[in-house]
């Protein structure tokens, strides 16, 4: 037999679907070596806040799958709306002055919707991607285009702040101030730079109060400009609470000591309502709980509840204005997306959202956040915890090796990991982050019931990580 005979990898994979997804399935932001020795973990159905595996086990999804399933896992409206407008028309584009009703619609319920704007403007208009990294790089492509209609294409440095998370494009991921999301692939670009998160907890001095903590971000936000050059610097982008970096929910004051410093620069704020949006933090945007006022919102995740691919970007008056000028002297918007504004895809978005007030899913999150916020502080009784945090329905626990100095257990340790996976055995799917962090997002149709069995869960699977944290100690 000869070696080119031999039979492949790929050949000799089994029949199981585990085997064959080993073999031929690569997955985002999984270690292979891992995923070749344990195997997938195979989702198979959902119902509301639960996700079954092909096992038959039953689990909460306690992060919404990432941060997106905001109406549960089956919801009909949803489906009956993908399906209608499939049998209308499955596909059409936006290019060329072509649309669909769907997103015509959709667009209008989103700035009917919208956050106060910046700037004495308000938002305007709405541009359509298939998520929210696209709809970031847009965005980002979209200050560089409104600053050279200005006449001043050198202003296209871009700021974002460490712990943040905006997306995985080339553009994106340079935002995204994650070593997991930027080892290994050359990044950040040249022209992005980042500055002080918001993390009160574990960036406060001594003595500090949230206020001053807050002023000092603002005064670190400035510096980077002024050692950058205000001349150069186009916009900040910043999610309201920060998600994927740890639920970093910043001090009072701090966004607005940050515009202040950004309006003095003329640099262009841009809300990354990405995970915030849509209900999640008690308000319609984070951009309302958080007093942000941007010039500009990306959104996507919840704004079809995901289950379509679909993203926005929307600009304030102020922002649209010249860029509509340049492009009238251009002869046209040169960017767009094969799937911008995708027929079906905003069907389902449009229905989401008017489910959203024919619900009234902002009001229910704003009646069941007290409780979910309670059941977290609750999790004070184990002493490896070292913070927790809320507001509306997201939140998390922070480990820590000593909760009453914050020192922290050793990263390679992994303990938030392996609590995730114990937690998991109990029956809720949750998800570690950076810093030995785990996040909560739920559904946020999920019932006062529902919040009760699920942390009961979460904390029978803490007291077993009680005797795990004492032996890392």
């Amino acid at each position: 037999m000869t070696q080119s005979s031999l039979p492949s990898e790929q050949q000799l994979a089994g029949n199981s679907p585990a085997s064959r997804d080993i073999a031929f399935h690569m997955h985002p932001y999984t270690n292979p070596a891992m995923l070749g020795d344990a195997g997938p973990h195979v989702m198979a159905q959902g119902n509301g806040v639960f996700v079954v595996d092909d096992a038959g086990n039953q689990f909460y999804e306690g992060m919404s799958g990432l941060w997106c399933t905001s109406l549960g896992f089956s919801e009909p409206e949803l489906i009956d709306a993908a399906m209608a407008q499939f049998k209308k028309l499955p596909f059409y584009h936006s290019f060329a002055g072509k649309t669909v009703n769907p997103a015509i619609d959709l667009a209008e319920i989103l700035i009917d919707n919208a956050p106060p704007a910046g700037g004495d403007s308000v938002m305007s208009k709405v541009f359509f991607a298939a998520s929210g990294s696209e709809a970031n790089d847009t965005a980002m492509k979209m200050v560089w285009y409104y600053n050279a209609a200005l006449g001043r294409p050198e202003k296209r440095k871009i700021i974002s702040r460490r712990k943040g998370y905006h997306g995985v494009t080339m553009a994106a991921a340079s935002m995204t101030a994650l070593a997991y999301a930027q080892d290994g692939f050359g990044l950040p670009l040249d022209f992005v730079k980042h500055t002080t998160a918001p993390d009160f907890y574990n960036g406060a001095q001594d003595g500090e109060s949230e206020e001053d903590f807050a002023s000092r971000c603002a005064a670190d936000l400035e510096t980077l400009i002024l050692e950058e050059g205000p001349e150069t610097v186009g916009a900040l982008f910043a999610e309201p609470v920060m998600g994927a970096g740890g639920v970093i929910i910043p001090p009072r004051t701090y966004f607005e000591k940050i515009r202040a410093v950004l309006e003095k620069y003329d640099v262009l704020l841009v809300a990354d309502e990405v995970i915030c949006g849509f209900g999640r933090t008690g308000n319609m945007w984070g951009s309302q709980t958080m007093d942000v006022r941007p010039d500009m919102l990306t959104c996507a995740k919840a704004l079809s509840s995901a289950y379509l691919p679909i993203s926005a970007v929307m600009l304030s008056e102020k922002v649209y204005a010249p860029i509509a000028k340049q492009a009238e002297q251009l002869g046209i918007f040169g960017h767009g997306y094969t799937y911008s504004a995708h027929p079906v895809c905003a069907a389902v978005a449009l229905r989401a959202q008017q489910l959203m007030q024919e619900r009234d899913i902002v009001g229910h999150v704003r009646r069941i956040a007290p409780q979910f916020k309670s059941r977290i502080e609750r999790l004070a009784r184990f002493d490896f915890i070292g913070n927790l945090r809320a507001i509306g329905l997201i939140g998390a626990m922070e480990f820590a090796a000593n909760n009453q100095t914050g020192e922290k257990f050793d990263p390679t340790q992994k303990i938030a990991a392996q609590a995730v996976a114990i937690i998991q055995k109990h029956g809720v799917i949750l998800r570690a982050l950076p810093g030995d962090i785990i996040g909560f997002c739920p559904p946020l149709i999920i019932t006062a019931a529902e919040i009760g069995d699920m942390f009961d869960r979460i904390e029978s699977g803490l007291d077993e990580v009680s005797a795990l944290a004492a032996k890392l100690r």
